[in-house]
């Protein structure tokens, strides 16, 4: 038998199937339903005593369902005598929230992080966080995934024949510089300016892309705007084709749309939340081979850090 067990919520549950059969086991059995009012319960439905217990749940849209989902879940396997509880959230949620960017708002990155740990997660695996300062917001250990190592030989397939990267504003350079270095190529940044939450303006390039396949590196993408701005700013500027790598593919409002009409000729990003409605532009790498390992190694003792090492 085992020394650990594998629970999923309701959040992406394909994601959970695949990381269990990559692991060769099934995922443990938990009730979890609604009161008439809305409140969840979650009931396990197996022994856990003394169990490493990993719970595969992203704090996805709806975001507040799905982490109240999270925390109740682990309540009770806390309270079921679980020896460690680790939480593996491919996409952590109300992330970009991180500091007070403005007078009298919250940091949500933060308040999310005492919540978990007040719950009783012992250890948190995720992808690609907004933020990597975020880990420090914790008191337990953060194994915060590099959404790289799926990236990075999609792009190599593609045989470009005069690839850049490109970070699609100041914020993202230093994780575009990490793709860049490990491709051996060039890198050019999309300056823009972001008059309130959710719009953006592209300004301009720094950097030539004239005759250049661009690849623009960012952890998430939302509304879409940014990306299809960019898309058509390098363009004008003589891009030959513009793809995006995105690792968490939230996709909210017009997104779609923007994507289908606009200039960005590809669209790739990781099954960290489930892609409701399909696009011919969008591609989908999975992560289950990345999440199935690093749950085998947090289990054994052995090194995460050397899964990415290896192949990047």
């Amino acid at each position: 038998m085992s020394g650990y067990m594998i629970f999923s919520g309701t959040s992406n549950p394909e994601l959970s199937e695949e990381i269990a059969s990559y692991l060769e086991m099934p995922l443990s059995k938990a009730t979890i339903n609604r009161f008439s009012d809305g409140e969840i319960n979650i009931q396990i439905a197996e022994s856990v005593r003394g169990k490493d217990v990993f719970i595969i749940q992203p704090t996805s849209a709806p975001a507040n369902g799905n982490l109240m989902e999270l925390l109740i879940m682990t309540d009770a396997l806390k309270r079921s005598s679980a020896k460690s509880i680790t939480a593996v959230v491919p996409y952590y949620g109300y992330a970009r929230q991180d500091r007070k960017a403005a007078p009298r708002v919250p940091i949500t990155a933060k308040l999310v992080a005492n919540l978990m740990e007040t719950s009783g997660i012992t250890r948190m695996v995720t992808v690609d966080l907004h933020a990597s300062q975020i880990q420090g917001f914790f008191d337990i250990p953060v194994d915060n995934l590099y959404g790289a190592i799926l990236f990075i030989d999609y792009i190599k397939a593609k045989n470009f024949k005069n690839p850049i990267i490109a970070s699609p504003d100041i914020g993202g350079v230093a994780r575009a510089r990490y793709f860049a270095k490990k491709l051996g190529l060039d890198m050019v940044i999309v300056d823009k300016r972001r008059e309130k939450a959710n719009e953006s303006e592209v300004m301009n390039i720094i950097g030539d892309v004239d005759g250049k396949d661009v690849i623009l590196i960012d952890d998430m993408v939302d509304t879409a705007g940014t990306m299809v701005k960019a898309a058509s700013a390098l363009k004008k500027l003589g891009a030959t084709s513009v793809m995006a790598c995105c690792t968490h593919p939230v996709l909210s409002g017009p997104a779609f749309k923007r994507i289908e009409e606009g200039e960005l000729d590809e669209l790739v990003v990781a099954n960290t939340i489930p892609v409701v409605q399909k696009s011919k532009k969008i591609k989908m790498l999975s992560t289950a081979k990345m999440l199935g390992e690093v749950i085998r190694r947090v289990h054994n003792n052995e090194s995460v850090n050397s899964l990415f090492e290896s192949n990047t």
